[in-house]
């Protein structure tokens, strides 16, 4: 997948090739040797076909230019000295790499051809030097269209990545974060590759989930906002952005490294959705993109996740309303027949699904997901009638301690959340009281007292009606 560079990279690009370098200068002055320079002269300022024919007639050359061999040093590592030399030769090899994929092969006859390039990653402190750009842009299209997974790869990648997650981080700079995106989705071209970006997760993933959480309009701490379904997308005042000021070229980019990450779901989905929520996230975006490509991406990612993990995410993608929301997908005016696919293959994924499961199978899914909200079933004096017992006795009392876990939880931006859990341990003490004990030594009444003392009203009134439960049968015992 081929993608124009970023318009800063670009700029940064084409002004240093329009810059005179005093070549001649450079080699009686040693820094580089006349064979070096001959190389270049060759394929500098030159019709991308003639540079094509010089390179591959002398791969062997451009390779020992470029990374050197044995006791021959490279230009880079001649040249380390000039920036000004240094910066041109990035740019002239990164244009060479990028048309000439046999290149990138041949450098790998090197044992290590990362050496000489990996240090300019730190090249200085001034954010405003673009050798480590440069270098970062170059060892990405080495990567990439090298597709190598050798031992000296692996080691690299990782100080690659920790590089480009600076960029990505720069949330007041959205032209560092677009550069950085687009560089890791050149570099997710393998499982391996997509093992190690997942490795690093904290570095990697957590910023993009950051960007989307604020094109969906909710804050990149809670997700309070997505399980109530109301995030909104704050517009930045242009076509061109969505919520949080985040532009489409941005989102777009994230959410095709999501997708290239997608690829690896029945390995991390679970973990994916555990950790950043991201089936209510991908449902958010839904019901917002802007555009048929965001829509695509979306939909292709959510099917990925959902295929190879549906027991423990099909559950949740019917809590975040998503059967609905696909319902409303299909009025929209689509032509694309990959995104017609997908669509069709969610909306009867998510039927099949929905069409065997019980109330009971809901609660307990939307238990599990962790987090709560005021669905159905927990006002519905029939449900917890008939299910009490049955909720107390599943998979020996999982749901009476993941309820135990989501109490401990302070909530301080979803109290809504404990208001709930109070309500329905409530009714579990109320139709099942000989069981109040197994709530008890799980610290559920201990919770609800303390819930007393909230600082949210919903909640001190629902955990009064719970205690009540317990202050009831203990009466009557006496």
């Amino acid at each position: 997948m081929s993608l124009d560079p970023p318009p800063y990279l670009g700029s940064l690009q084409n002004n240093i090739r329009q810059r005179p370098i005093p070549w001649d200068g450079a080699a009686r002055a040693g820094t580089i040797t006349e064979g070096q320079l001959a190389k270049i002269r060759a394929i500098d300022k030159v019709k991308k076909e003639q540079r094509k024919q010089v390179v591959e007639g002398d791969l062997d050359g451009y390779r020992i230019l470029f990374v050197g061999e044995n006791e021959t040093p490279g230009v880079i590592e001649s040249a380390s000295k000039r920036s000004d030399v240094v910066q041109y030769v990035l740019v002239l090899l990164g244009d060479v790499l990028e048309c000439i994929p046999t290149l990138a092969k041949a450098l790998f006859k090197n044992p290590d051809p990362y050496k000489h390039f990996l240090p300019l990653l730190a090249h200085s402190n001034n954010a405003e030097d673009p050798i480590p750009l440069l270098t970062s842009h170059v060892l990405t299209t080495l990567m990439a269209n090298s597709k190598d997974e050798s031992p000296s790869t692996e080691q690299a990648f990782p100080l690659i990545i920790s590089y480009l997650c600076g960029l990505a981080k720069n949330s007041t700079d959205a032209g560092l974060q677009d550069i950085a995106v687009m560089e890791y989705s050149s570099l997710l071209y393998g499982r391996s590759s997509r093992q190690l970006f997942w490795k690093q997760r904290s570095e990697t993933v957590a910023p993009l989930i950051d960007i989307l959480k604020k094109a969906a309009g909710v804050g990149a701490e809670s997700s309070a906002s997505l399980w109530s379904g109301n995030g909104t997308a704050r517009s930045g005042g242009t076509e061109a952005s969505l919520g949080g000021g985040v532009g489409l070229q941005l989102l777009y980019h994230v959410l095709l490294v999501m997708w290239q990450l997608s690829f690896e779901a029945e390995d991390i989905g679970d973990e994916m959705d555990d950790e950043y929520d991201v089936i209510l996230l991908y449902t958010q975006l839904l019901r917002l993109s802007p555009k048929e490509k965001t829509t695509r991406l979306l939909l292709s990612t959510l099917k990925n996740l959902l295929s190879t993990n549906p027991s423990s995410l099909l559950p949740t993608a019917v809590l975040a309303r998503l059967p609905a929301l696909l319902q409303n997908v299909s009025g929209r005016h689509l032509s694309d027949p990959d995104l017609l696919e997908d669509l069709d293959n969610l909306k009867e994924m998510l039927e099949e699904y929905t069409k065997t499961k019980t109330t009971l199978d809901e609660y307990v899914a939307e238990v599990r997901s962790g987090h709560l909200r005021w669905s159905p079933p927990h006002r519905n004096q029939t449900f917890w009638t008939e299910n009490s017992r049955k909720i107390l006795e599943f998979e020996t009392g999982e749901i009476a301690r993941k309820l135990a876990e989501i109490m401990k939880k302070p909530w301080e931006n979803d109290k809504a959340v404990l208001a709930i859990a109070c309500n329905d341990v409530g009714f579990l003490v109320k139709e099942v009281p000989e069981k109040r004990y197994q709530l008890e030594k799980l610290g559920l009444k201990a919770r609800i007292m303390e819930l007393m003392q909230d600082s949210d009203e919903n909640v001190r009134w629902e955990s009064l009606k719970a205690l009540g439960g317990w202050l009831k049968y203990s009466f009557e015992n006496n």
